[in-house]
């Protein structure tokens, strides 16, 4: 089992703030009005954005809750909760560099999600909002920010999707960009192969909509199982079962008022709805600007032409709600995708070849979805050759993925200037690279497109590149590193910190 710190009492957004209150640095506030079109997350920016974000932005800065936000006078924006490894192994009691070690360990030990009684009168349902209401408007009742001026409008970007398979009841939970549109539409992007949109198309083949519960502000250990992708959650999987293995406690679910599905009890804000058969919406149809958002790789992509619509037929809230939302690009997006990558990478090559993979890091420049730094142990003669089989597994591991650096077990995966090294001392470009040419990888990185070269064939097409900046093992005692004399810095440095 991965080594555990103390076990954190976090069960909801609310008890996962009080716990980053009694942590030095990692949560501020400000009571000064905030606008939630483009200036609340311009000023995250700056203050712990970090990932793929322009800078300057900080990384590792702390989470940040907006206590005033224009227009909207009885709702908090929290942004960054994930925003750190460090902060997710608080929340999760895992020091931050065994993460992927504690996520593949809960997908081995899942337990599904539990529906409340129905005379429980679940949190997420103090506050209700019909859409039959006259004056319901999704646009003046949650701020819905938008990460930029270009955006094609509010975006809901933390929204905890859930839908289950019109035939066999099976669910699903991901987390999905969804556009306002109007007072009572949202515009849902869907990665091609995501498991909701399979649901979503055997509806629309038999002409019925699929019902959707949107759930916001919830327990952060939710939202990163939320992001495990296949094989290791293969159709049908419900990820909230992830969630409960981290917590060694089931998620609890409360049937929706509106539609025939359910959502996270705990939520601090749910919006049910319905995705409509056959009809689509162009993204920007409110800004014109030809842009969506900004994304994980760093750029902001363009707004789709046709998108599925949900229609909204009721919101739900705790009292005085906290809505969650994130910069595109930032470092929050890196952990929620990449710790569950880092899982599904170690549980695939480790089957494959036990104890060999000492670790993996689904590194920040790659959003945590196209690169992977995998930390490999060649013990043998005969363990020459299998770093590069572990990188094609890492491929299977998670078909999104695009490169993979291979480095020695001296070599620490998370300071990207020690694997960098090892790329400039153990590593020749035209021995060490291994391509594999038209793979099916991740349609929002701008360089996978015809336009960009024409042997690519399809948008989201790639290369998918090995580096292996591992030392020949008949070679490893002439690549020794400078052997350093251990000292315990704290005798002379009593408030240093490694």
């Amino acid at each position: 089992m991965a080594e555990q710190t103390s076990k954190p009492n976090v069960y909801d957004l609310r008890s996962a703030l009080a716990l980053l209150e009694t942590l030095p640095n990692e949560l501020v506030s400000t009571d000064v009005e905030v606008d939630p079109i483009a200036e609340l997350s311009g000023v995250y920016r700056y203050v712990g954005a970090g990932g793929t974000t322009p800078r300057p932005t900080k990384t590792n800065g702390p989470a940040m809750v907006f206590n005033k936000v224009k227009g909207y006078p009885n709702i908090r924006v929290a942004i960054g909760l994930n925003g750190s490894r460090k902060r997710v192994g608080a929340f999760l009691g895992c020091p931050p560099e065994r993460l992927g070690f504690l996520l593949k360990e809960s997908v081995e030990h899942a337990i599904p999600p539990v529906t409340l009684n129905s005379d429980v009168k679940p949190a997420c349902q103090e506050v209700v909002h019909l859409a039959s209401d006259p004056d319901f408007d999704l646009r003046t009742l949650l701020p819905a920010p938008t990460n930029t001026i270009e955006d094609a409008g509010p975006y809901f970007t933390m929204g905890l999707c859930y839908a289950s398979d019109p035939d066999t009841g099976e669910s699903d939970i991901t987390i999905h960009r969804l556009c306002v549109q109007s007072k009572d539409e949202l515009s849902m992007w869907l990665t091609p192969g995501r498991h909701i949109d399979a649901f979503r198309q055997k509806a629309e083949a038999a002409g019925k909509p699929l019902p959707i519960s949107i759930s916001i502000g919830v327990d952060p250990a939710i939202e990163v199982a939320a992001c495990f992708e296949p094989p290791t959650t293969p159709l049908g999987y419900d990820e909230l079962a992830i969630a409960g293995g981290l917590r060694g406690k089931a998620v609890e679910m409360t049937k929706c008022i509106s539609i025939n599905e359910r959502a996270i009890a705990h939520a601090e804000v749910v919006i049910e709805g319905e995705l409509l058969p056959d009809i689509r919406v162009r993204e920007d149809q409110n800004s014109n600007t030809g842009k969506a958002m900004p994304e994980f790789p760093g750029y902001t992509g363009d707004a789709k032409p046709a998108l599925p619509i949900i229609k909204v037929k009721a919101v739900t809230t705790r009292h005085n709600p906290i809505l969650r939302t994130t910069v595109g690009p930032g470092q929050e997006h890196v952990n929620m995708a990449g710790i569950p990558t880092e899982a599904s990478i170690l549980d695939m090559v480790e089957r494959a070849m036990p104890g060999r993979l000492l670790n993996v890091f689904a590194h920040t420049s790659g959003g945590g979805k196209l690169l992977a730094v995998m930390q490999f142990k060649k013990s043998a003669a005969v363990d020459e050759g299998r770093q590069r089989q572990a990188g094609l597994l890492a491929f299977s591991a998670f078909p999104e993925l695009k490169h993979v650096i291979v480095v020695d077990e001296d070599v620490d995966i998370f300071d990207t200037d020690d694997v960098l090294w090892a790329m400039q001392t153990r590593y020749q470009g035209d021995i060490d690279t291994i391509t594999i040419s038209g793979v099916r990888c991740h349609p929002l990185d701008p360089s996978q497109s015809p336009d960009y070269s024409y042997k690519l064939l399809q948008a989201g097409t790639s290369c998918k590149t090995i580096f292996d900046c591992t030392v020949p093992f008949h070679l490893k005692n002439h690549f020794q590193r400078c052997k350093f004399k251990e000292v315990d810095v704290k005798r002379f440095l009593p408030d240093f910190e490694s």
